[in-house]
């Protein structure tokens, strides 16, 4: 027995359906600490995707303000995008899946102060269902690697359509992926609706972040 638990420790969580992990990160002079849920539950929201700290670094270089702006994230995951807008002075709401909301409000807590936790709100979008529910014309339209099912496409059109006004700004940063058709989103979708531009393109990473 002694020589099995050597082997096998009797670790709690060690064999665990999630595990987490507790990640910091730096931009525009605040420090982030992400809390991130492996495992099947949250599958591809649980982590921080390099296509989020492109965006948040982009927002660092060049010097975004947020300060008294509306701002929804769409498909936050960690929240990590959200909060950073938050911190730079926005009215943001995150949001997700149901699923991951718990994660979000987690991160929010963890790094929004409290006399600004009014500013970050966090709740539920399902895209094509319930965006009607939120409002329009919000001043920035913010997205991180949320373009990756190709089912999914018309459903985001459309729900960027309702949350738009004529002065709305939109960034997407996406890892362009051929599997998916990534680029079919953003060079034959999403033109039929907007005007977009390749704002930065980081080509070690081969993600593209657009202003739409």
């Amino acid at each position: 027995p002694e020589g099995l638990e050597a082997v096998f420790p009797r670790e709690v969580g060690l064999f665990a359906d999630t595990f987490p992990e507790e990640t910091r990160y730096c931009f525009c002079g605040h420090v982030l600490t992400i809390a991130q849920h492996h495992g099947a539950r949250l599958g591809v929201a649980a982590p921080v995707w390099e296509a989020a700290l492109t965006l948040c670094k982009y927002f660092e270089k060049q010097k975004l303000n947020f300060w008294g702006k509306k701002v929804i994230e769409l498909g936050a995951g960690t929240g990590i995008v959200g909060i950073l807008a938050t911190l730079l002075g926005g009215d943001v709401t995150i949001t997700d899946l149901p699923l991951a909301l718990e994660q979000i409000q987690e991160n929010v807590h963890r790094n929004v102060p409290a006399a600004h936790s009014a500013r970050a709100r966090v709740c539920a979008l399902s895209w094509g269902l319930d965006h009607e529910e939120f409002l329009r014309d919000y001043d920035f339209i913010l997205g991180a690697d949320i373009v990756y099912l190709k089912d999914t496409y018309p459903l985001l059109i459309r729900t960027l359509r309702h949350l738009c006004g004529p002065h709305s700004t939109i960034y997407l940063s996406s890892k362009m992926r051929q599997e998916h058709s990534t680029a079919v989103f953003y060079e034959a979708l999403l033109p039929l609706h907007f005007a977009s531009e390749l704002a930065y393109r980081d080509e070690n990473e081969n993600i593209n972040i657009y202003r739409v």
